[in-house]
Parts: structure tokens; C-alpha cells; sequence
């Protein structure tokens, strides 16, 4: 029973570890999206949308801050 109870701490501080380093990337991410849309709201709406694309593109961190300039300056350029 002792191990029961020990296994059941570890995964759910592990599940909890996960669930919360999971949220801090999503805000991390969003708040740079945000952050390149200064007070406009229409370009916020935008900018979270190409966030929504990148996601589903995959773009890896290392990539996603360029991939989301370059997608600021075409909104700025139309």
C-alpha cells in the first residue's frame, strides 16, 4: 500500500510538472504573438491567428519568433 500511495504522488506531481510547464510555454508564446500587434486590435486578432497556424505548422521555438515577425510585417505591408 505504501508503494501505491507513493507512485500516486509521483505521477501526479509529474502530471502536474508537465501540465504547468505545457501552460507557461502556451503563454509565453501568446504574449510574443501579442506583443508584435502593440495596441491594434485588428492586428492581434491576426497575429494570434498565424500563432494558431504556427502551431499547427510545427514551427519550433527557435524558428516561431522570426516565423511571427515575418508574419507581422506582411500584415503591416497589405
Amino acid at each position: 500500500m505504501d508503494y501505491f500511495i507513493i507512485a500516486i504522488a509521483t505521477l501526479s506531481g509529474l502530471y502536474f510538472h508537465w501540465w504547468i510547464y505545457v501552460r507557461i510555454k502556451r503563454w509565453i508564446n501568446r504574449d510574443l504573438a501579442l506583443s508584435m500587434a502593440q495596441d491594434d486590435s485588428a492586428k492581434q486578432a491576426y497575429m494570434l491567428e498565424k500563432l494558431a497556424e504556427a502551431q499547427r505548422l510545427k514551427i519550433k521555438k527557435t524558428e516561431l519568433q522570426h516565423w511571427l515577425q515575418k508574419a507581422a510585417d506582411q500584415y503591416s505591408a497589405s
